[in-house]
């Protein structure tokens, strides 16, 4: 994905270590937000008061502002256990993970349901983990804007129900699952989509035993209840149409239901983007193309997962994949016989050892990605 870096710490030790090249902890308030500039009614974008009550932008006071900015507190420098470290994680619990050269990251969503916002450095690539429980929406995205690292807080506002992230360096709004400033003087930037997946721990475990882990001690003042699912009924009220938060619900494409489970999968230079939903995909492996370029998707229906890759090897062949019967392998491609593991790894066969490129994609409960990129292509599996 990027170049190396060659401080990563060694894994092996269960204490805490910091990623390479932290991001550096913010020092005072951001700018105020520049109102005038906007490409979304500020009365849409809506301030939780966590107390059953919101106040709109356009009636928020600047004290309001302030009060309620990182109330839902980001990280800003990770720290990080190996997988031992990890043992309050069961199989079962979902994380957002992040495959850099430098090693594989895991970011629990029992953690990023409390803290929504990770700044990172990994690789020499400033990235923002995020995600907002109330869409299940998980996305990471490359920070950097004409070339400047911009580093990424909690506004405590929602605009569709979804999480709004602020900036430091010009306190522009920004919308987490579009991925796109919508207040401010940086409004109209946007942000670019990395490879990401989100999927059971025990199953990323199993891929890289040798990841690193978002570790329980990140030098909080405060202990955080990481053990409590404060979001377990999510999908259901989504689907029942219950939202704590405006909604325009007259814009949500009626396709799919509201809390379906959604993979994006973007390409080319236009930055086609095409939907796929797992909830109906189950476990399947889908060959298909995206703007031009042929792609494939493999689907688990635990969790559900997803994950996308170009089929196209470095050497110009293209590759056409069906599910493999062999344990511990999700395809086979049909030209050379090779097995392929979930992250697009040949583990035997005439191609074993390469691997596929993967692709930028974005998880979220169908509503999310509706609002925030309408129109977008679904593909339709077979019945």
């Amino acid at each position: 994905m990027t170049a190396a870096v060659a401080c990563v710490p060694s894994l092996g030790s269960p204490e805490s270590v910091p990623v390479p090249e932290p991001s550096p902890e913010p020092v005072g308030p951001p700018p105020p937000v520049d109102t005038s500039i906007h490409s979304v009614p500020l009365e849409n974008v809506v301030f939780d008061t966590f107390d059953g009550r919101f106040v709109r932008l356009s009636e928020a006071s600047s004290a309001t502002i302030e009060r309620l900015r990182d109330a839902i507190r980001p990280i800003y420098q990770p720290l990080y256990d190996g997988p031992e470290g990890a043992d309050w994680l069961r199989p079962e619990d979902t994380v957002l993970g992040y495959v850099g050269e430098s090693g594989a990251y895991a970011y629990p969503i029992r953690m990023l349901n409390t803290h929504e916002l990770v700044n990172d450095v990994i690789d020499d690539v400033p990235i923002i983990i995020t995600y907002c429980p109330l869409c299940a929406s998980g996305v990471v995205y490359d920070r950097r804007v004409d070339g400047q690292a911009l580093v990424f807080g909690n506004t405590s506002a929602l605009f569709e129900n979804d999480l709004v992230m602020y900036d430091h360096q010009t306190g522009s709004y920004w919308f987490q699952v579009g991925g796109n400033a919508i207040v401010g003087t940086l409004t109209g930037e946007q942000l670019a989509v990395l490879p990401s997946v989100t999927l059971p721990w025990g199953q990323w475990l199993e891929l890289h035993p040798e990841t690193k882990v978002l570790s329980l001690d990140q030098t909080f003042e405060r202990v955080y209840p990481y053990g409590r699912d404060h979001f377990p009924d999510i999908r259901r009220l989504a689907n029942d149409d219950r939202f704590s938060f405006p909604l325009s619900r007259d814009k949500i494409d009626d396709r799919l239901r509201l809390g379906t489970v959604v993979l994006t999968v973007r390409t080319g230079d236009d930055d086609t983007e095409k939907a796929y939903p797992l909830d109906l995909l189950g476990d399947a492996v889908v060959n298909d193309s995206i703007g031009g370029q042929e792609i494939v998707v493999f689907s688990r229906a635990s969790g559900p997962a997803g994950i996308a890759f170009s089929r196209r090897l470095d050497d110009g062949r293209v590759l056409t994949f069906d599910p493999s019967e062999d344990a511990g392998t999700t395809a086979r491609d049909r030209e050379t016989g090779s097995r392929w593991d979930f992250f697009g790894r040949a583990v035997n066969g005439p191609l074993g050892g390469q691997k596929l490129t993967p692709l930028p994609t974005r998880r979220a409960f169908w509503f999310a990605i509706s609002l925030a990129l309408p129109d977008i292509e679904v593909f339709e599996p077979a019945s």
